[in-house]
């Protein structure tokens, strides 16, 4: 009986094992992903990762390519990417986005991919957008091998198959923002002649050159008097000199005339002498000076500013107020100008409310709304949202009719069942330069073009703070490269807390600038950045509250987003500072929100 009893249990060990065996490849086959002969099998990145911590990855045929996690499973998908447990009131909300790399699944309906930098990489096995069928795979790999697949695995009645595109390498965050500066660049410049009262916002095209010195000639700096040679001085009667006056006849050595600030400087005239520096007496007719006069004091010279020709501004600088001043000061009527880029703006998904409070499962769209409105800080001229849902065939009527620079998509980036973006760029042939970016929250964001020289496309994660991190990712330095405008150099500031970071990739978590001595503003200041570059204008940043994707709470207080590289820092770390766009003219008028 005994050896009986040892037989049965080794056979059912082993039926045990084949039945594990099964399951893991049914797994295998419902996701789309064949490990190479000889390895473990593994689904995709998210089960590897799963396998890593233990957790079963043929258990959930949920982890398909590109989906998000089920809320059941965020809490292990957060604790497994988090080098240690996050602070709960640090990051309330669990982070989908903060997930492995999906699978790669079929090329079939995927654009082409172009990989924008120039140097060669070596072939990588495991982000090879080709992979054999399952079928294929099972007929080469044997029914005890790791790589044996059933030919009918049974299918996910509860869920519709999602897109199948390729998988490529999630682009690293800042070789991301370069590619997209460098793909607004190579478009072909226009340029466009503005009057001055309309060129405020634009870029310049071309450089500006003084078109005659400034001043054009010596000129008063004061309200005072023109005088010639040494004093006393006679006055001459009640003669003077008022600004936009011709100029009188060269000053007589010893005489004094009255001048106001900004009149034309008579010829032989030695210095201004200030109304308080100077004292006049009626009775003899003499001026007197209350202080030394050395020569040339309180005149503006001839060309003390520039001469004609003088470059005052490169090409690529911002018009502002400023820059129309100096402009018709230096003889300009109307000023060349790079055009504002056009920007479309499509929402996509059926669940989205454009008003009242979400019900039966729809909620607000908040995206539409934030969208248009940050891209005209950003420079851009943006037309009204038009709110697809999730219609693939509008979607590519859209891109196709557009005539756009820019057209940004709100959602339909991942690979769920109605995520129509990759198919629909596949359709029209437009090359993905940009598929997946190594950022969190942001990840699965991405930017095509769509023809040659344009238009190109971003399309933003439909998680708000994830649009958030594209849109400073991909469509800020596109928009800047389109747009002609000159970037700013990065700047770094400490962060006063400690920051988890994902283990790979970067973070981006909204904060707010304070100073130490105070929970509110930097004293009389209104800049994020000092002329250094580094932000001594402030003391640190404090990281915000409510930072997870699907949040706008943190972001609506912060001023800039922190860039936290893999891993986290420490409290104390200077990290690169993203500004909002409309922070550098916010005065800090509500201290540091936490």
């Amino acid at each position: 009986m005994t050896g009986h009893s040892g037989g049965a249990e080794r056979n059912s060990a082993a039926e045990a094992e084949a039945d594990e065996e099964r399951a893991v490849a049914q797994a295998l086959a419902l996701v789309g992903r064949q490990a190479p002969p000889g390895t473990e099998p593994r689904s995709d990145a998210r089960a590897g990762a799963r396998e890593a911590s233990g957790a079963d990855p043929a258990a959930d045929p949920w982890g398909a390519p590109g989906s998000e996690p089920r809320p059941s499973d965020r809490a292990s998908d957060r604790s497994r990417d988090r080098p240690q447990p996050p602070d709960p009131d640090l990051d309330p909300d669990p982070d989908p986005d903060l997930d492995p790399d999906p699978a790669r699944p079929d090329p079939a309906a995927s654009p082409r991919h172009v990989d924008p930098i120039a140097s060669p990489r070596p072939a990588d096995p495991l982000a090879s957008p080709r992979r054999a069928s399952s079928t294929a795979s099972a007929h080469r790999a044997g029914p005890n091998s790791p790589d044996h697949v059933e030919s009918s695995p049974v299918p996910d009645r509860d869920r519709p198959a999602p897109h199948h595109r390729p998988h490529t390498r999630a682009t690293p965050w800042g070789e991301a923002r370069a590619i997209a500066a460098r793909a607004g660049r190579a478009v072909a410049p226009r340029t466009v002649r503005l009057p001055l009262d309309q060129a405020l916002g634009q870029v310049l095209a071309e450089p500006l050159a003084a078109l005659t010195d400034l001043p054009s000639f010596d000129t008063s700096a004061m309200d005072g008097w023109a005088v010639a040679g040494p004093g006393p001085w006679t006055i001459r009667g009640n003669e003077g000199i008022l600004a936009g006056h011709a100029t009188l006849t060269p000053l007589p050595d010893g005489d004094a005339i009255r001048i106001a600030t900004g009149a034309r400087i008579p010829a032989d005239v030695t210095a201004v002498i200030r109304s308080e520096h100077a004292h006049a007496d009626e009775a003899k007719g003499l001026l007197h000076a209350q202080r030394q006069v050395d020569p040339g004091q309180d005149i503006r010279p001839r060309g003390q500013e520039c001469r004609s020709g003088d470059q005052l501004l490169p090409a690529g600088t911002l018009v502002t107020p400023a820059v129309l001043g100096l402009a018709a000061a230096a003889g300009y009527d109307e000023l060349p100008a790079r055009p504002r880029p056009r920007v479309d703006v499509l929402v996509l998904g059926d669940e989205l409310l454009t008003a009242g409070l979400p019900h039966d499962g729809l909620i607000r769209d908040a995206l539409g709304p934030m969208i248009g409105p940050w891209l005209r800080a950003l420079g851009a001229e943006v037309s009204a949202p038009r709110r697809l849902g999730d219609d693939a065939e509008a979607l590519q009527q859209a891109l196709t009719g557009s005539e756009a620079d820019l057209i940004v998509t709100t959602g339909g980036t991942a690979a769920g069942p109605v995520d129509h973006v990759h198919p629909v760029l596949a359709r029209i042939g437009a090359e993905l330069l940009i598929d997946g970016v190594a950022v969190r929250p942001g990840h699965p964001m991405l930017l095509a073009r769509l023809a040659a020289g344009g238009p190109y496309l971003v399309g933003l994660p439909g998680n708000p703070l994830a649009a958030v991190s594209g849109l400073l990712t991909l469509a800020e330095p596109l928009l800047s490269g389109l747009a002609g405008r000159t970037p700013e150099d990065p700047y770094r500031v400490a962060i006063r807390d400690d920051v988890h970071g994902h283990p790979h990739d970067t973070r981006l978590v909204p904060v707010v600038h304070c100073t130490s001595g105070a929970p509110g503003p930097a004293s009389g200041s209104s800049t994020r950045r000092d002329n250094t570059g580094t932000g001594a204008g402030t003391d640190h940043v404090v990281p915000l509250h409510y930072n997870g994707p699907a949040m706008l709470r943190g972001v609506a207080a912060a001023d800039g987003l922190a860039v936290v590289e893999p891993g986290g820092v420490r409290s104390g770390t200077e990290v690169e500072i993203l500004d909002l766009p409309w922070a550098p003219a916010t005065p800090w008028t509500e201290g540091c929100f936490t």
